[in-house]
């Protein structure tokens, strides 16, 4: 596992290097896009805090060992933005094992596989994508807000929300708590990217430990499994379009200037 010592003596890397800081992937078995969003540069010269908060998919895989590994970084809080169902089918973070803070804020009341509505033969993924992530914004904007409240809350710090993959609903709230803090869209939109790797790390896996899991996956649409760069660059590029800036969509969605104000102070050096 990596090194989880809050601050540690590598440093930081400028712009998009600093996606690939070799603290960045909290390495597990089962879970496999464990991510540390610290040791990103601000607009105005300011780093976030490394083993504050943290991106994830499904915590309720975590393996005996996974969860002493977690333990180490202290967390205080998990923040699980997948559905009712996928609670129900699937369980959540063992908290019974290890103590937290647990918020349940379902950012989607279906998945996408449970939505028939949904056509995307042939439809590009970035294009899917977008569409489906500003949607996820305009269904529930106050659950977003929710998510990014609780963020907020320096007590409940170092923290980890998470859905099932780490890729799309955890990707939305990560560019929404990144874009607030001051993080270049070039260096969310990398940050983001790095999702395409664990979606890899993901599949070899279930091939191995889940092969149902892995059968059920090679008949998913492509777009529902892809993590294409292009698709968050164009819902930054909307966003600043319509909004100005991330923080303004946040105070749109209704987050309070006081709360943000918190999680600056928390997050940042």
């Amino acid at each position: 596992m990596n090194d989880t010592s809050p601050h540690g003596p590598n440093g930081h890397l400028d712009g998009v290097a600093a996606t690939r800081h070799p603290r960045r992937l909290v390495a597990l078995d089962a879970v496999h896009n464990f991510r540390d969003l610290g040791g990103y540069r601000t607009r105005d010269g300011r780093t976030t805090k490394w083993r504050t908060l943290f991106r994830a998919d499904g915590l309720y895989r975590l393996t005996t060992d996974d969860l002493e590994a977690v333990r180490t970084l202290g967390l205080r809080t998990v923040i699980d933005l997948r559905t009712e169902q996928e609670l129900d089918l699937h369980g959540r973070f063992p908290f019974e094992y290890h103590p937290i803070t647990f918020h349940h804020v379902p950012v989607m009341d279906s998945t996408w596989s449970g939505m028939p509505q949904i056509e995307v033969t042939g439809r590009d993924p970035a294009e899917f994508l977008e569409w489906a992530y500003l949607d996820m914004l305009e269904q529930t904007p106050e659950r977003f807000a929710r998510a990014v409240e609780h963020l907020c809350e320096a007590e409940l710090l170092p923290a980890v929300f998470h859905c099932a993959a780490g890729k799309d609903r955890t990707g939305v709230l990560a560019m929404l708590v990144l874009g607030t803090l001051g993080v270049p869209d070039d260096v969310i939109i990398a940050d983001y990217a790095l999702t395409a790797e664990a979606m890899e790390r993901m599949r070899e896996w279930a091939r191995r430990e889940a092969p149902q899991l892995s059968q059920r996956w090679k008949e998913t649409p492509s777009q529902f499994m892809a993590a294409v760069p292009e698709a968050m660059h164009r819902v930054l590029s909307v966003v600043n379009e319509r909004h100005g800036s991330v923080r303004e969509l946040v105070l749109h969605l209704g987050v309070t200037p006081e709360s943000i104000a918190r999680l600056e102070a928390a997050m940042l050096d």
